[in-house]
């Protein structure tokens, strides 16, 4: 997955396009990511000996990471890979496909 933990991204489609947010953790598995503040759902708690009286939380839902894109120098970017030398070996770095720029 292209997208990790920490990036700033802009979501391209759904009730939330335009926004923008940080990636707070990615599920590679089911090409998922939860972006803060993006894709908020009401989460209802019963009472337990904690909490005397039920709530209603709003938490950050998963969203596909098809409808990311990784914010780079304020800008949209697609994500590819290029391996760069680093004290004479080769390392695979993320690059920004718009400017060429290692990420």
């Amino acid at each position: 997955m292209k997208i990790k933990k920490g990036d700033t991204v802009k979501v391209l489609s759904g009730k939330d396009r335009g926004k923008t947010g940080k990636v707070l953790r990615t599920f590679p598995s089911e090409n998922k990511v939860v972006v803060e503040g993006i894709g908020m759902v009401k989460k209802h708690l019963k009472p337990s000996n904690t909490r005397a009286e039920g709530e209603i939380l709003e938490i950050e839902a998963r969203i596909n990471v098809s409808k990311v894109m990784l914010l780079h120098d304020g800008k949209p970017t697609r994500i590819g890979f290029k391996f760069v030398e680093e004290d004479g070996k080769l390392v695979k770095k993320r690059i920004a496909k718009k400017s060429g720029a290692v990420i």
